[in-house]
């Protein structure tokens, strides 16, 4: 199977009322409410690559219309607010940063455990 579907699929298992975008070049992959929420977000569920031995990384378009960016590690969906992303880079001016230090900066995170 396709890494982007699976991806995809395996995030929309933690999802209700789910919707899909138009388009295949849609900035979103998944829209849906987060069980236990009463909200229903866009979310960008790309998958993250490799930038070295140690590191994974993930581009994000700063004009996607997505609520919501979601990265995934082994045990958890970790999921930050694109308003607060957006906001952070174009006061930071940064091109490349880490996902630590996004969740002690972000008010609005979410980290939702796979198991």
């Amino acid at each position: 199977m396709d890494s982007r579907i699976k991806i995809v699929e395996d995030f929309s298992k933690y999802l209700e009322e789910i919707s899909y975008p138009p388009d295949k070049k849609s900035s979103w992959q998944i829209s849906g409410r987060l069980r236990k929420s009463n909200q229903i977000f866009k979310f960008d569920v790309r998958d993250m690559f490799k930038l070295n031995l140690n590191q994974q990384g993930k581009y994000i378009n700063l004009k996607s219309r997505a609520n919501k960016v979601v990265f995934e590690s082994p045990t958890t969906w970790i999921i930050l607010d694109m308003d607060e992303f957006n906001s952070y880079i174009k006061k930071t001016k940064l091109q490349k940063v880490h996902l630590e230090d996004l969740l002690s900066k972000f008010d609005w995170s979410i980290i939702v455990s796979k198991g």
